[in-house]
């Protein structure tokens, strides 16, 4: 397993980012509730600016080479979990695979509640931005973002889409969900950048 928690020390000197109070609890957050998904027809796909788009099954994406890494969990409401374990694909596996065009600057991530968030391609190239379908050893619980979620320690939680369904390389950014909406799109914990 790779321990990932001491990145904190990239963008500051305490583990617990300013405003945020540790929680042992995982609470349940999301725009709109569970979506439903059928595991017969769902596909994961890779688009955009990349030398080869992608479409994989969810049995074809767990094949993919997969870690697991102890990370931190730092939601914009103001809770961190420590310690929490995640196992799947790295951001940079699934991109090396794909072949980045030299023009893409930006990640749209798609949700199947129709969630989206966008993040610099630089901040997605990082071994800690993992696609996890497990959670503390044992399935990613549905209400947790399964069967797919993204998992982004660096940031606040809401840059990583829960149910997960695809990414698209982008040649100049655009505003997610949320960041539509007024919160940061930087969101960077250790500068509390909650909102825009």
């Amino acid at each position: 397993m790779k321990d990932v928690t001491d990145l904190y020390r990239e963008f500051g000197d305490e583990r617990l980012p300013p405003g945020q109070r540790e929680t042992s609890k995982f609470p349940v957050l999301s725009k709109s509730g569970t979506p439903d998904w059928d595991p017969d027809t769902w596909e994961f796909t890779v688009t955009g600016a990349v030398e080869e788009e992608h479409s994989y099954s969810f049995e074809e994406f767990t094949d993919l080479p997969s870690e697991t890494q102890r990370q931190d969990f730092h939601c914009v409401t103001g809770w961190s979990k420590f310690d929490v374990e995640f196992h799947g694909v790295t951001f940079p596996t699934l991109a090396e695979r794909a072949g980045v065009r030299d023009d893409a600057e930006h990640v749209m991530f798609y949700g199947l509640d129709d969630y989206t968030t966008d993040l610099p391609l630089s901040e997605c190239m990082r071994e800690e931005v993992l696609f996890t379908w497990e959670y503390d050893g044992d399935t990613l619980p549905r209400e947790h973002g399964g069967p797919l979620r993204v998992v982004t320690p660096h940031k606040y939680a809401y840059k990583g889409s829960k149910w997960v369904h695809g990414v698209e390389f982008l040649t100049e950014p655009e505003l997610g969900y949320w960041e539509r909406r007024g919160y940061s799109d930087t969101a960077n914990p250790w500068e509390e950048d909650r909102y825009s």
